[in-house]
């Protein structure tokens, strides 16, 4: 078999075919972790000094200016690769304030509102943010959402300028719209962020409809989203959220409150020439057939045991391998520091013994990685690259 472009080998495998080598990439690529083991290089620098094929995230938002949306003028931090500008309006204007912190730095972030202002603390460090104080504190804060929350669309020409530039170095990726500041691209997810896991979890019991009613409210705008993207030129987007795995809730959890609202932004997707990717970063073999039933194109992280998911990599491919592009698998928490370079290369061919015979397979790292040496990412890479497939195995 003559040698792929890395965006042929990915598609191939996207689309659930066999490519001419096992494709290999990462998710995210952390600052952190550039920084500190590279040198400051960047994203893309990432992806060529290690030969790995590569992903050009890209999420740029488009105003809907009739509405009297415009980009918010008070955001001081456009990550570089998202391009995500925050959309606003007069009705629902985001404030921040630097709060003194000994420990983490600290924002409080202000959504203002005709009718009351909402609240939110993040909190992070040099590896990563979080939620320190939830944006919903009763129950009648999702009106004020319902109400005055923007409509980001894509903007679709951006979308197309940036795939263009980026050409064959591999697959052009975004990811369904979250809550602004903090969120989740599933809309179960996105609930999570605005009001805390266990507390959404008790009202599943306590107060199922006042649940559902959030879910509708974060749904409604990820559709308005999705009916924007007809013509990006994205080759897949993201949808889900770790929240969402089995080892947050329960299945019949998931069956309620995630699938019938996810799904339906699945078929929506599809509907405008897009592809899904349903990330699930935890737990996932109680979920396996109820995620491919969904009907992304691809799934995600297959998360190992020892990185503390639950995932048997060779009983997932034999259960759901043939309905969907699998994406992840590896143990980038044990391979990838404090290892030999042949204890990487062992985990590579057990990820592509156990998942890639017949194609549909893309390795990665299960999820993100900060500390990480340098040498083991080569062998990882250079691993992979080694697995190819028999000219026999090609399908027309």
């Amino acid at each position: 078999m003559s040698q792929m472009t890395s965006r042929q080998r990915m598609l191939t495998a996207l689309t659930g075919g066999v490519p001419d080598r096992l494709p290999v990439t990462t998710h995210h690529v952390m600052p952190y972790f550039l920084d500190r083991y590279m040198g400051g290089i960047s994203y893309m620098e990432f992806f060529d000094r290690f030969g790995l094929d590569a992903w050009l995230w890209t999420v740029p938002y488009k105003p809907d200016t009739a509405k009297g949306e415009y980009y918010d003028p008070n955001q001081t931090f456009i990550h570089p690769l998202d391009h995500t500008h925050r959309i606003v309006s007069d009705n629902w204007r985001i404030e921040t304030e630097t709060l003194p912190s000994t420990d983490y730095r600290t924002v409080r972030y202000r959504f203002v509102t005709p009718r009351g202002t909402l609240t939110m603390v993040l909190q992070g460090n040099e590896y990563t943010d979080w939620v320190a104080e939830p944006l919903i504190k009763n129950k009648r804060d999702i009106d004020l959402i319902a109400d005055f929350v923007t409509h980001p669309k894509c903007d679709v020409e951006a979308v197309n300028q940036r795939a263009e530039a980026f050409g064959e170095r591999g697959l052009v990726r975004g990811h369904i719209c979250y809550f602004d500041v903090y969120g989740q691209p599933g809309c179960w997810q996105d609930a999570v962020e605005l009001v805390g896991t266990e507390r959404l979890i008790l009202e599943t019991y306590d107060d199922p409809e006042w649940v559902h009613t959030l879910i509708r409210i974060l749904q409604e705008r990820k559709k308005t989203f999705i009916r924007s993207l007809k013509g990006a030129r994205y080759d897949v987007l993201e949808l889900g959220g770790g929240a969402a795995s089995s080892t947050v809730i329960s299945p019949r959890l998931f069956d309620e409150f995630v699938a019938p609202y996810d799904a339906e932004l699945i078929a929506m997707a599809h509907e405008v020439g897009q592809r899904i990717v349903y990330h699930t970063c935890g737990g996932m073999m109680p979920l396996l057939e109820r995620i491919a039933a969904m009907q992304p194109d691809a799934m995600e992280t297959f998360t190992p045991p020892d990185m503390g998911g639950d995932v048997r990599l060779a009983e997932a491919k034999q259960r759901i391998g043939d309905r969907v592009c699998m994406i992840g698998g590896f143990d980038q928490g044990h391979y990838f520091i404090n290892c030999t370079p042949e204890q990487t290369r062992a985990e590579v061919r057990r990820c592509f013994n156990e998942a890639g015979q017949g194609g549909g397979y893309i390795l990665s790292p299960s999820d993100h990685f900060f500390d990480a040496d340098p040498e083991l990412i080569a062998a990882f890479a250079d691993e992979a690259r080694r697995c190819a497939y028999e000219q026999k195995e090609v399908i027309a």
